[in-house]
């Protein structure tokens, strides 16, 4: 054999030993689905803190494959496709999907609550404490790995308004049955309207006051061009949990080194989301004002008094007693839980 013959020959041998490594070398790809667009605050912290992370405490064993804006799955299907395999990981909104996860609605059903950096000490402390949370989880084959929280409350009205005694007499709506039930405790009319354009055409026609929604989304979707009038504060809680969340079955086939690099990527992504929703929050309602949006912040005295005026136990009691009705035991120890950790951080 030639010099030259044996030489082709010992590299090509060396090519074919060496592609088991490549291939080892491989990332694994893991499927992500969001139903919102790329662009907001949680979108872009996914895409720029959480992912990246990842990706980085894996030494680039796992890469996140995102897709965005419902591409995969809108928001109510969420939950199902990372159930079922249709997407590795999805953000799932558990306000959706109330029938498969009923336990996570408890989280809406506190009118005033922790803001920033606090929302996610109170939501890390009731996957730490309830185990019934996890469990929910698991028995619809997904596991959390990391939350994003929402924006609070803020009440947009059609005509100015002093204050939260304004809602008195007038007919708002909300899409939160607890939202619902809190508006009707506080003296209005709850309107329940599908979202589209026939709500902007009720409040230019006076025949709906106003709106109880979170500022961003009130913001996104323009509300304050009808309602131009917005009462806000970082207590109004909204109690709204983004989880991301991997299929059980995903989850079980990592290795344990990388379970727990996801692990550590959300541990080193949690301290600045605390912050980087504070100054969007700002932000936000900069935006607002820059509309032509009337803001006020309203006074601790005032959320207060809003809590007061809600008789949100008694909402949550008769809540926790028809879920058990149903057949979910475990609807009045979870809500107790949950207010215990709830009180202990609001002191």
């Amino acid at each position: 054999m030639s010099r030259r013959l044996f030489l082709a020959s010992a590299a090509g041998a060396a090519a074919c030993a060496a592609l088991p490594s490549e291939a080892a070398a491989q990332p694994r790809v893991l499927k992500f689905s969001d139903h919102e667009p790329l662009g907001g605050m949680r979108t872009r912290f996914l895409r720029d803190v959480v992912f990246p992370a990842i990706e980085r405490e894996s030494h680039g064993r796992l890469k996140i494959e995102a897709h965005w804006n419902g591409e995969i799955a809108a928001a109510y299907d969420a939950l199902g496709a990372v159930s079922e395999s249709g997407a590795d990981m999805a953000t799932v909104v558990p306000e959706y999907t109330a029938k498969e996860l009923p336990l996570h609605q408890i989280f809406k059903s506190f009118p005033v609550g922790p803001a920033g950096g606090r929302q996610i000490d109170f939501f890390s402390r009731v996957y730490d404490e309830v185990p019934a949370f996890a469990a929910e989880l698991e028995h619809n084959n997904i596991v959390p790995v990391f939350f994003g929280t929402g924006y609070p409350v803020a009440f947009f009205s059609t005509a100015p308004m002093a204050g939260l005694d304004g809602l008195k007499g007038g007919k708002w709506r909300s899409a939160s049955f607890w939202h619902l039930d809190f508006l009707r405790n506080a003296g209005a009319t709850p309107v329940t309207m599908h979202w589209g354009p026939e709500i902007y055409e009720a409040m230019k026609q006076k025949t709906l006051d106003g709106l109880m929604v979170n500022v961003d989304s009130g913001f996104m979707l323009g509300v304050h061009e009808a309602a131009p009038h917005v009462l806000v504060s970082d207590d109004l809680w909204l109690g709204h949990v983004y989880l991301l969340a991997i299929n059980k079955t995903v989850w079980d086939s990592l290795t344990a080194e990388d379970r727990d690099a996801i692990r550590r990527a959300a541990r080193s992504s949690y301290p600045t989301l605390g912050a980087v929703m504070a100054s969007s929050l700002e932000a936000q309602l900069d935006d607002l004002r820059k509309a032509g949006a009337t803001v006020r912040i309203l006074e601790p005295g005032e959320v207060s008094r809003w809590s007061d005026a809600t008789r949100y136990r008694e909402v949550q009691s008769a809540w926790a007693k028809d879920q058990m009705s149903k057949g979910v035991a475990g609807a009045g120890p979870a809500l107790d839980a949950v207010t215990a950790i709830m009180t202990d951080l609001m002191g």
